[in-house]
């Protein structure tokens, strides 16, 4: 009789405990990080038996084992990877459209400015003493110099705007490997099997997930879950043994990024802090090259208009004053010092200037300039829409083991729940019978 009541009981214990575990799933279904929980019961050691040895089939009830996690090991690490590559070309492809913007014609005015100008040198051969056309070159110059000042400033934003990201991100990196350890030392303290380990595994899973999609991590995990993680490739020690080693990040006068750890150098690869890298050399290589671009129109168009003579018979005057796109501006010339003539006649400058488009001219190398920034850009884009539909099928894949279905968990807890009202039934068999053979005496 005894021995009834221990097998209700224990119905009654380890299906109760199995309804709430199902309730947290439910509860828990859009819970980011979250993997689906499992009771793990056993078939509890009869009366009069051992562990070792039984002498006759006798039923003992039934056993809480611990809560199982439904987690693949490789499906995680694979999302991990994928996840990471899809966050490096996101993020270096946000900033790489936005370069292109800052580029544009429709942004800086650089490209209609240099089509003014020499349209407009085109018109000064025909009627060289006009002064609305000599005001509306100086105009053209000035807009260009205007817009070589614009696209610097834009880029130069772009180059803080990139360190500032890295300086969060790395901040926000730093603060979840110190979380990662706190994880670790609660999990060295949780009762196996129990439901506090089963959140701080989650937790752990979660912390590893945003660390991966930061930066290139290798997780490893000894007997109590407790994780040890390490750059990937290179292997320096993030989390282990006690210890946190943070990273850190410099910005060089240019703009670009450099990680270091433990004053070490660590070269970022792949994740998010990778693409904010790699979008702060090509801010960078941009930069350096308007400066080139710049330069160089200003000292050909210089030259250009100094080989001619004003309206006054003086040698013409530089047209641009400065260096670098940021540095750049239009001299303040007057209509009457604009050098249209030259010593084949009183247009022969204007026609000079006109000459110099074609093949290799300012107008040609700012068109192609652009499009190499768009190829690059459509490159960039292509490679994030690949990286985010691998990321997105190995997420499916993951969450097709540790998802939550709604439908599974209805019934599993009607299951449950039947089982039980039959543990209850048990008792009160035991109940009634345990009153008739009291009362038959």
């Amino acid at each position: 009789m005894t021995d009834l009541l221990g097998i209700g009981y224990s119905g009654l214990r380890a299906y109760s405990r199995a309804m709430a575990t199902v309730g947290d799933n439910i509860a828990n279904a859009q819970t980011p990080g979250y993997a689906r929980r499992r009771l793990d019961l056993m078939e509890a050691v009869g009366g009069g038996n051992s562990v070792f040895y039984r002498g006759s089939v006798r039923p003992g009830g039934v056993d809480i084992r611990g809560i199982d996690r439904s987690v693949d090991a490789w499906l995680i690490a694979d999302s991990r990877i994928s996840s990471s590559d899809a966050e490096r070309a996101s993020t270096r492809l946000g900033w790489l459209e936005k370069v292109e913007g800052a580029l544009s014609n429709d942004n800086n005015g650089i490209s209609s400015g240099l089509t003014k100008l020499f349209t407009t040198a085109d018109l000064l051969t025909a009627d060289p003493s006009n002064a609305t056309l000599r005001a509306q070159f100086l105009d053209s110059v000035d807009d260009v110099a205007s817009g070589f000042r614009s696209a610097s400033g834009q880029l130069s934003g772009m180059a803080d705007g990139i360190s500032g990201a890295a300086t969060t991100e790395v901040d926000r990196f730093n603060t979840n490997l110190d979380a990662l350890e706190q994880i670790n030392i609660g999990l060295r303290k949780a009762r196996p099997g129990s439901t506090n380990e089963a959140s701080l595994l989650d937790e752990r899973d979660r912390l590893i997930d945003q660390l991966s999609a930061q930066a290139g991590v290798t997780a490893t995990f000894d007997d109590r879950g407790a994780a040890t993680l390490r750059v990937t490739g290179s292997g320096e020690l993030l989390v282990g043994g006690g210890t946190v080693t943070p990273i850190a990040v410099t910005t060089a006068a240019d703009g670009r990024l450099g990680f270091s750890i433990g004053g070490a150098p660590l070269a970022m690869t792949t994740g998010s802090l990778a693409g904010l890298s790699e979008a702060a050399n090509h801010v960078a290589d941009q930069r350096a090259a308007l400066d080139t671009f710049a330069n160089d129109f200003a000292a050909q168009l210089n030259a250009a208009h100094q080989a001619g003579t004003d309206a006054n018979g003086n040698p013409g005057a530089p047209l641009f004053t400065g260096t670098g796109a940021a540095g750049l501006t239009a001299a303040p010339l007057t209509t009457g010092q604009v050098a249209a003539a030259n010593a084949s006649g009183s247009n022969g400058n204007m026609l000079a200037i006109g000459a110099m488009r074609g093949a290799g001219d300012p107008e040609a190398r700012w068109s192609g300039h652009l499009a190499s920034q768009a190829q690059a850009t459509a490159s960039a884009r292509a490679q994030d829409a690949a990286a985010a539909t691998r990321a997105d099928a190995a997420a499916a894949a993951r969450d097709s083991v540790s998802e939550v279905d709604l439908d599974r968990e209805a019934a599993d807890l009607l299951r449950f729940q039947q089982a039980y009202s039959a543990a209850a039934r048990t008792i009160q068999v035991a109940r009634e019978t345990m009153q008739t053979l009291l009362s038959s005496i």
